[in-house]
């Protein structure tokens, strides 16, 4: 089972955007056939099968194995991943691309969607993907933001000289500020 698949047809989406298909592939977390599926969820074999081919023909679950239940073949089948992504290119973009003003939502939006797209086609068949992973808190009055962005450039810029040599891993950075959730806070 992949981490991540990334949806980028529109069929896929459509076969996902059901709420009885979301609830279908929760219990498929677990190989499991349409008969325990339907157990779980309190409906009939029948219309699990229905949404669970639905899901197979989008490839977003996935006949693992079968088996052989008063005569008849039963199939068990896994979702085809932990967690689905919809590519913002299913939808499209409506309008031109906003100035690339690194204080602004639109920049963030942009940057999100190019690190949503890198991590989708990254090769998830090698045992071990390095990656690195960074969060924290700040809090920057809006009179010091353009400082702060200036700082933060010079330091990255830094990283980048020191560490932009020809060996190892490579690695992409993308460094992303944007309002937290104050109901959220925690002491980290």
């Amino acid at each position: 089972m992949r981490d991540v698949l990334y949806l980028e047809e529109i069929e896929q989406a459509e076969a996902l955007l059901k709420p009885q298909r979301i609830e279908v592939l929760r219990c498929l977390a677990e190989p499991r056939t349409c008969t325990e599926v339907a157990a779980l969820l309190g409906q009939t074999p029948q219309r699990v099968y229905y949404h669970v081919k639905r899901l197979v023909e989008a490839g977003l679950a996935e006949q693992v194995a079968e088996r052989r239940v008063r005569g008849i073949n039963e199939g068990i089948y896994r979702a085809g991943a932990r967690s689905y992504w919809l590519s913002p290119r299913l939808v499209g973009r409506i309008g031109l691309r906003r100035a690339r003003d690194e204080l602004s939502l639109g920049y963030l939006l942009d940057l999100v969607e190019e690190v949503q797209a890198d991590i989708a086609a990254l090769d998830r068949s090698r045992p071990e993907l390095p990656s690195i992973g960074v969060s924290g808190r700040i809090r920057v009055p809006p009179e010091q933001r353009q400082q702060f962005l200036g700082e933060l450039r010079t330091v990255l810029q830094d990283l980048f000289t020191r560490y932009g040599g020809a060996e190892g891993d490579a690695f992409k950075l993308a460094v992303a500020c944007y309002p937290d959730d104050p109901e959220g806070e925690s002491d980290e």
